[in-house]
């Protein structure tokens, strides 16, 4: 029976291990790698297997590509910084919309695209993107979902006209401070 316990103590302890590693652990252990520490030190430092830290290195690209903070992921050099900072607003935007529990729309979300990024435009004078350029279709929709992770977006339907003056209050105040 002593020895049922014990296995018992062990399988605990081997689940307790399994935690998840911080984005920022992850990074670190990248930025030590590249200074030329080795991946059995760095098991060791931290914890963890050989593979674990080894699976790590290989998605270097994907880990250090994440802005962490912000919660989008640069995919391409190619996007342009106005359109970053446009995700970056809407995301706070669905979140402080989400917490007072007003349902979002695909639809509100692709008008606030629109109005933020001519907002933003109106402020970068000599901006390269022209203000036409950005049509927040349903494929920028689409990738934007994938890059930022939100899922609880309603997909169809239209919200209040109050939600859209809501939305139009929050960009002046919002780029107001931004600014100052």
């Amino acid at each position: 029976d002593g020895g049922v316990m014990a296995s018992k103590k062990a399988a605990e302890i081997g689940k307790r291990k399994k935690k998840m590693i911080l984005l920022e652990d992850k990074k670190e252990i990248i930025r030590k790698h590249v200074g030329g520490m080795r991946l059995t030190d760095l098991a060791k430092e931290y914890g963890r297997s050989a593979s674990t830290i080894g699976t790590i290195l290989t998605m270097k690209e994907k880990i250090t590509g994440r802005d962490a903070a912000k919660g989008v992921t640069r995919v391409s050099k190619q996007r342009p910084p106005v359109l970053e900072e446009v995700e970056k607003l809407l995301l706070l935007w669905i979140e402080q919309k989400q917490r007072a529990g007003d349902s979002v729309t695909k639809t509100i979300i692709c008008e606030k695209g629109k109005a933020l990024h001519a907002d933003l435009l109106k402020q970068q004078p000599g901006t390269s993107a022209d203000a036409e350029g950005f049509k927040a279709s349903r494929g920028w929709f689409e990738r934007f979902k994938t890059r930022s992770g939100i899922h609880s977006v309603v997909s169809h339907g239209e919200a209040a006209s109050s939600d859209v003056a809501a939305a139009e209050e929050f960009a002046t105040e919002f780029l107001e401070v931004m600014v100052s």
